[in-house]
């Protein structure tokens, strides 16, 4: 009895901070879109928003913008993908390492590298008029948004569609082979219909991160999207204005539909192979031309997609970089200014990550622990109420989170309770919570209950048990989740622009963002990004080195159990 009281207190604390912090604002939001101002329900707000011209507009652009990112992703991808899982090519594990470095860096933190290397000024364009008198369009309008996206979140795609590619047992394409099937025809009918569940899962990522993107189409001063629209009727008319509301309800919306839609591409289907020995596409031995050629197909992608990253770099070093295919001279002024002026961007961000992936993992653990080892009714409500925040962009959190908070302030200082920084810290830890959950979640599915009966049979109780084993043994996902929380909420952006109101309590993402609104800023901006980027490296490489190894877990349970 004394332990499903303690479960069931587990439980509601738990559905009381997601019910505060992440039902409550979202269904704000949504009750705002359909009140009529007076507390009744009405049906005008969203009839305002298709006979509006900019809003329509704005949901067009969306929609064509994270369509045209995919399909780039999947021109981007599918190359990578089938070259370093189908063919004998040296240096794949390298290859497919170098494309995901582009997650790395958020794509807001590159858009301005981007134009410096391939806006109408910007080096590709500097040399293609010397060379050939012609200019591109990388970086127009919305040319501009789709390339950086693409760029950025091709890795999803990657990473999902590889993953499928190498599971495919290889007597299917053997099968297939034996009937006379070769080459692009082989990969067209067997090799990708079957890799299709990676596919639609990495391409229904980039679609959605981009649809709601904000701080990406800012920054290139494209203001007719859905993401922009709803941050500048709140910022600018108000929490009072409906509109705003219409449009997160809808990019919600389209977010769920887009998840359901790829449900339905693969319901009926059947994707399971018998693996047979060691299973895997058998890898197909390359002339030297062939090899030659894929090489250079590999050098010109990567090449492209790590750009962003190299145009930061040297942004961060220049002294002066305009029409100029460099920058001209090398300067530390930049990191200089940025460690002298703004350090609370750095120590801000340091703070709120911490505290927000402690959160996370705090309460992923108890999820968890509640989904796997209890029989409470309901447990899995839980689960999937904290994983819904997935579909909540990050600008409509950040609007709920205003409507929610607004009329309320704090007595000792009268500040709005909305832009109080821990305020800020949990909505991190909300948009953050699912990177935390599946970690841990995936980490108590590894640790057999055995150990728990064990401690409890000589003599342990429940919590001590939970303290002493169980979570010694999780601390390998533990510490996963804490790390991809942690290098996520550093860099969001969409929340906490909604949310700062100071440069004094602004995190580094909102830094980055301030600087790069002025050329002059551009150079210090750039310089935050790298210590940005350099805070993601050094947290994906500490996951890396003690989780990948195998450092933490058993062997931290026995010392604890000891």
């Amino acid at each position: 009895m004394r332990r499903n009281t303690g479960s069931a207190l587990a439980a509601l604390g738990i559905a009381a901070f997601l019910l505060l912090f992440l039902a409550v604002p979202v269904l704000q939001v949504v009750r705002v879109a359909f009140s009529d101002g007076r507390g009744g329900f009405t049906l005008v707000n969203f009839q305002d928003f298709f006979r509006t011209a900019l809003f329509a507009e704005s949901f067009w652009n969306s929609l064509y913008v994270a369509l045209m990112s995919m399909l780039l992703a999947t021109a981007i991808s599918v190359p990578l993908a089938y070259f370093t899982t189908r063919l004998e090519l040296g240096g794949a594990i390298l290859i497919q390492s170098l494309g995901v470095i582009p997650l790395i860096i958020p794509p807001f933190v590159g858009a301005v590298a981007m134009q410096l290397v391939f806006g109408r000024s910007g080096s590709v364009n500097l040399l293609l008029e010397s060379w050939l008198g012609v200019t591109v369009p990388f970086m127009e309008g919305l040319n501009g948004v789709i390339f950086v996206e693409t760029l950025h979140y091709f890795p999803f795609l990657l990473m999902n569609l590889s993953a499928s590619l190498a599971n495919i047992d290889s007597s299917m394409e053997e099968s297939a082979q034996n009937l006379g099937a070769s080459g692009l025809r082989l990969f067209r009918r067997i090799v990708f219909p079957l890799a299709m569940p990676g596919y639609v899962a990495g391409a229904l990522l980039v679609f959605t991160k981009v649809f709601d993107e904000l701080g990406t189409p800012l920054l290139l001063n494209v203001t007719k999207m859905m993401g922009p629209q709803a941050y500048l009727r709140i910022t600018t008319i108000g929490v009072e204005d409906p509109m705003g509301y219409v449009l997160s309800v809808i990019m919600v919306a389209f977010s769920l539909l887009a998840m359901g839609l790829a449900g339905l591409a693969l319901r009926g289907k059947e994707y399971a192979t018998v693996q047979k020995g060691a299973g895997g596409l058998a890898k197909r031995a390359l002339r030297p031309w062939e090899k030659a050629g894929c090489y250079a197909v590999v050098a010109l992608l990567l090449a492209l997609v790590l750009s962003p990253h190299l145009g930061i770099l040297l942004l961060s070093f220049g002294r002066v970089w305009s029409f100029s295919v460099l920058p001209e001279g090398a300067t530390l002024a930049h990191y200089a200014e940025v460690f002298r002026e703004t350090p609370q961007f750095m120590t801000n961000t340091l703070l709120y990550s911490t505290l927000a992936a402690g959160i996370d993992v705090a309460v992923g653990t108890a999820i968890a622990y509640l989904i796997l080892r209890t029989r409470l009714p309901g447990r899995h409500l839980l689960d999937y109420v904290a994983m819904s925040s997935l579909a909540i962009p990050g600008v409509v959190l950040g609007i709920g989170y205003l409507r929610t908070f607004h009329g309320l302030t704090l007595p000792w200082t009268g500040q709005p309770l909305a832009t109080f920084w821990p305020v800020l810290v949990v909505a991190l830890s909300v948009r953050r919570l699912p990177y935390a959950l599946r970690a841990c979640v995936a980490a108590l599915q590894q640790v057999h209950p055995s150990f728990e009966e064990a401690a409890e049979n000589l003599g342990a109780h429940k919590l001590r048990t939970v303290a002493r084993i169980t979570v010694p043994l999780m601390s390998g996902g533990i510490l996963a989740g804490f790390v991809a929380s942690f290098v996520t909420a550093a860099v969001e952006l969409s929340t906490t622009l909604m949310l700062v109101s100071t440069d004094a309590n602004a995190p580094l993402s909102y830094g980055i963002y301030v600087y790069m609104q002025s050329a002059a800023g551009r150079g210090p901006g750039a310089a935050l990004g790298i210590v940005a980027v350099a805070l993601m490296a050094a947290g994906a490489y500490f996951s890396n080195r003690f989780i990948g190894q195998g450092k933490l877990g058993v062997g931290a349970a026995g010392g604890a159990a000891a």
